[in-house]
This record gives structure tokens, C-alpha cells and sequence, in this order.
């Protein structure tokens, strides 16, 4: 009797593992607070609530900014969207943007991109070096990394330290002069996740080498909304 107990409260624990793990990125955001009340999402709260807001889950593994987002919040102005919810979780801000300004939201498991008609949702990845681009599909990274409008050489001191490839440009290299600012938060991504997270937040592709990963600005170019068309909710 009791190894059936046991076995049963094996399989029920084990039901509420693959529960959350099938779990929906609507879902498992739905379950994070905003960590800060606000009426209206702007150009001096959006990216920093948003990405504050973002908690551990098995589902949602990074949220990113891509550089047509932040245009939109930073460079146009044209994002201030009211959130009507009295305790509004980082679902309800997702959704209100998506349905108040070009903002668009996309799942790429396990990444979720905020971005607009202006980016390429499609990284372009590069492995000239087969057996390092397996390891890093392997590797996971430990702990909580956050970047908010951070240049390259940013980017580049504080992941140096979770990859087991270097990075290039190194820091201070005018190639990467031309890279938009980063604005991310990632946890439990593997190591080629947050290459293609680099990749997304600052419009670039990436080439994997022996002992490197070398970026490049992605010259692909997107179609700016246009205000005539902004959507009416």
C-alpha cells in the first residue's frame, strides 16, 4: 500500500511538471505581476516594466526587445498605451501594446520577440565549425541576465563570462559601431539561444567559428509602420 502511495504521488507530481512545461507563453505570463502599478505604458517605463516583470518559467526562457519595438517607444514616440487592468500582469502589458500600437508579439519557443514590421524575425546563423555549434545547443546558461538599451561593449563584458565562445567584435572595435542597443531578459536559455537572442535584440547575424562567435550587422530592411495605417482599437 504504501509503494502505491508513492508511486501515485510520483505520477500526480510528475502531471503538474508536464502541466506547466506544456503550459502556453500567454499562460505562463499571465502568472507575472507588473512590479510596478502603472496606468499607461511610454517611452520612460515600457522596456524596464516589461522586462523587471519577467520571472523563471519553463515555457518563456527570454523576452526581447528588437530594434523596430524600441523605435517605435523611443525613436517615434508613439507608444503610450493604457493598461485598464487594476493588478495587470506582463500578459496584460504584452497584449496592450500589441493591440494599441505596431507592436506585434511572436513565439519563437523559447524566445518571445517584441517587434514590428521594420524587423526580420528569421536570424541568419552561420556554423563554419559544426562540432562548436553542437556544444553550444547543448550548454545552458545559469542565472538571470537582464540589458536595457546596452551598447555592444555592454553586451560583450557581461556575457563573456556565460559563453564558452568569445564574442566578436571585441569591446571597443568601430565594427560594431553600427549594432543597435540591446534590451533583453533571458534565464535558462542554452548558450546558441542566447546567440540568437544577441542576434534578434541587436539586429545582427552571427557566425560560429573553432573558438568565436562573430557578429555582423543584419542589412536586411524592414518596412517602417506608417502612422496612416496605425491600428484603431
Amino acid at each position: 500500500m504504501k509503494l502505491f502511495r508513492f508511486a501515485f504521488l510520483i505520477c500526480a507530481l510528475g502531471a503538474d511538471a508536464n502541466l506547466f512545461a506544456d503550459e502556453s507563453w500567454e499562460a505562463a505570463l499571465s502568472r507575472m505581476p507588473l512590479v510596478q502599478p502603472s496606468a499607461e505604458l511610454n517611452r520612460t517605463n515600457c522596456v524596464s516594466l516589461l522586462l523587471k516583470s519577467f520571472q523563471s518559467n519553463s515555457t518563456v526562457k527570454a523576452l526581447i526587445f528588437m530594434p523596430g519595438a524600441t523605435d517605435e517607444i523611443y525613436f517615434f514616440r508613439r507608444v503610450r498605451a493604457q493598461l485598464t487592468n487594476v493588478n495587470p500582469s506582463l500578459l496584460d502589458a504584452i497584449v496592450t501594446l500589441t493591440n494599441q500600437t505596431f507592436i506585434r508579439a511572436a513565439f519563437q519557443p523559447p524566445l518571445l520577440i517584441l517587434y514590428t514590421t521594420e524587423d526580420s524575425l528569421d536570424t541568419i546563423t552561420t556554423a563554419k565549425n559544426k562540432s562548436t555549434a553542437a556544444k553550444l545547443q547543448m550548454r545552458n546558461i545559469s542565472g538571470r541576465i537582464l540589458l536595457n538599451d546596452a551598447d555592444w561593449d555592454e553586451v560583450h563584458s557581461r556575457l563573456e563570462k556565460y559563453l564558452s565562445v568569445g564574442l566578436r567584435p571585441r569591446e571597443g572595435s568601430p565594427d560594431s559601431w553600427h549594432f543597435y542597443r540591446h534590451s533583453f531578459v533571458a534565464e535558462g536559455l542554452t548558450e546558441w539561444e542566447m546567440l540568437e537572442t544577441l542576434a534578434l535584440a541587436g539586429k545582427t547575424t552571427f557566425t560560429v567559428h573553432w573558438l568565436t562567435a562573430d557578429f555582423e550587422p543584419d542589412r536586411r530592411e524592414g518596412v517602417t509602420p506608417k502612422l496612416e495605417k496605425f491600428p484603431i482599437h
